[in-house]
């Protein structure tokens, strides 16, 4: 498969460029960034071609990878699905549910293969086992997840920080993992609401269809001591908590590849399609509602395929 990145940042630099150029499954035909220069810079690295002008690097490909802000990730992925090209994409899909909803139209209409990457939903075969098993399992009765990382603060961890992080915080950047793992075992969210805590922080309360309810903490400006990840269930099975020793997100991103190699081979959508990536906006939404107005906000829109 012909692959072309769009992105040139840290996340490009780090992940997306070296698992796409070592993948033998595809080839990475070229970069595309807003920076010119650190589109060259990045191609040559990984053996690729710069482009000028995204429409030219979509044109000359099978698929398209993305490692770009959600508001510009969205707008030019469903231009690159209109032209039925797969899709790798970020998460979140998008910064908006009308912009999420017009990438899964176009790929729906185009029939075109889509995959959005997180990381946990790609992790470790163990940690996919885990997702498999809870879900199967059933009878969840409560869940508790925690998404807490140093990125902003007055001691802030190497790590990636963008214009477009700061602006939407760990709502919108970790929200999404938390989410990721939580809908396919707890089933669908029918109402959440949401409140706020130390700078960027956010507390959510969601209840899902199987009855379990969940809370979430999420932020990016614990205190570097603080920072951590953990998923737990209690339910009629007892509890279980999720392995969160993975592999290093270049070999997730692997898997997301092999993912969206074989989605396009079979026709079929992806668990982690652009379907599922605008749920998760949508519940994302949802939360960002429940801040803003107070109070709980009913279950959003019904899911997409």
């Amino acid at each position: 498969m012909r692959i072309g990145l769009l992105g040139t940042g840290p996340w490009a630099e780090r992940v997306h460029a070296p698992s796409l150029s070592e993948h033998p499954g595809v080839e990475l035909v070229g970069v595309w960034g807003r920076r010119a220069e650190a589109a060259r810079e990045l191609a040559e690295r990984h053996g690729a071609r710069a482009y000028d002008d995204p429409e030219a690097l979509v044109a000359d490909v099978d698929a398209v990878a993305f490692a770009l802000p959600p508001g510009v990730q969205a707008e030019l992925a469903a231009r690159a699905a209109g032209a039925g090209r797969h899709l790798l994409l970020e998460k979140p899909l998008a910064d908006t549910v009308p912009a999420a909803r017009r990438v899964v139209e176009a790929a729906r209409r185009a029939g075109a293969a889509s995959v959005v990457f997180f990381t946990l939903r790609f992790g470790t075969p163990e940690q996919q086992a885990w997702i498999g098993e809870q879900a199967a399992h059933g009878g969840w009765f409560t869940a508790r997840a925690e998404w807490l990382a140093p990125v902003f603060g007055d001691r802030p961890a190497p790590g990636p920080d963008s214009p477009w992080r700061r602006e939407r915080g760990a709502l919108w950047d970790v929200g999404p993992h938390a989410l990721s793992v939580l809908l396919p075992v707890l089933g669908d969210v029918t109402d959440v609401t949401a409140a706020r805590g130390p700078l960027d922080t956010v507390h959510l309360v969601t209840h899902h269809e199987g009855g379990a309810s969940a809370t979430l903490t999420l932020s990016l400006s614990a205190p570097p001591a603080a920072a951590g990840t953990a998923v737990e269930l209690r339910g009629r099975a007892g509890t279980a908590a999720l392995p969160v020793h993975g592999d290093g997100p270049q070999a997730a991103h692997g898997r997301a590849v092999d993912a969206l190699l074989s989605t396009a081979r079979s026709g079929g959508p992806h668990p982690c399609g652009a379907g599922f990536g605008l749920r998760v906006v949508e519940v994302l939404d949802a939360a960002e509602r429940s801040l803003r107005d107070g109070g709980s906000v009913q279950r959003p829109p019904a899911p997409h395929s």
